[in-house]
């Protein structure tokens, strides 16, 4: 009996690609407008972005709750930078998500991967950290749990990858 675990993103589904310019593009939209300078916020934003996921514990803790983390780490960008802003965290983070949803893509062939393997026996399971709702979202959008015998999302499990019980 052959059996295959399988992550999410960056793995069949592109989830890194466009951030940079999702990010751009919210900062110049909301805060832009409200007089903010964007340029140095894109970069405060990329810098607290670093820190804020570098940080194994935070990491752990954060990424169940994906829009609050993307709010703090423009509020600690607005921060870095001296600029007053508490209220521009909410709306540049919901820019950014609905932006992300916009560019994310499965890689091309997984469809047809996932298919051959079902259909050649393979017994699998997809396991994924992160945000419940985030996760569950991507799932349904792409019709990725047909594939699979089971499916693990942190948010809705209690544990992620690498906890032993995962």
């Amino acid at each position: 009996m052959k059996a295959l675990l399988v992550d999410l993103d960056d793995t069949l589904l592109d989830y890194s690609g466009g951030v940079d310019e999702c990010w751009s593009a919210a900062c110049e939209t909301v805060a832009g407008p409200a007089g903010i300078d964007t340029a140095l916020l894109v970069e405060a934003v990329r810098k607290e972005r670093r820190s804020f996921w570098d940080d194994p514990e935070r990491h752990r803790l954060e990424r169940v709750d994906m829009p609050g983390a993307w709010r703090k780490i423009v509020a600690r960008g607005l921060e870095r930078m001296g600029a007053p802003g508490g209220t521009l965290a909410g709306p540049v983070a919901e820019d950014f998500a609905a932006r992300r949803w916009v560019v994310m893509r499965l890689f091309p062939g997984v469809p047809e991967a996932l298919g051959r393997l079902r259909d050649g026996g393979v017994i699998m399971g997809l396991v994924t950290n992160g945000d419940k709702r985030q996760q569950r979202a991507k799932i349904e959008r792409y019709d990725l749990g047909r594939y699979f015998d089971a499916v693990l999302i942190e948010g809705e499990f209690g544990a992620g990858k690498p906890d032993e019980t995962v």
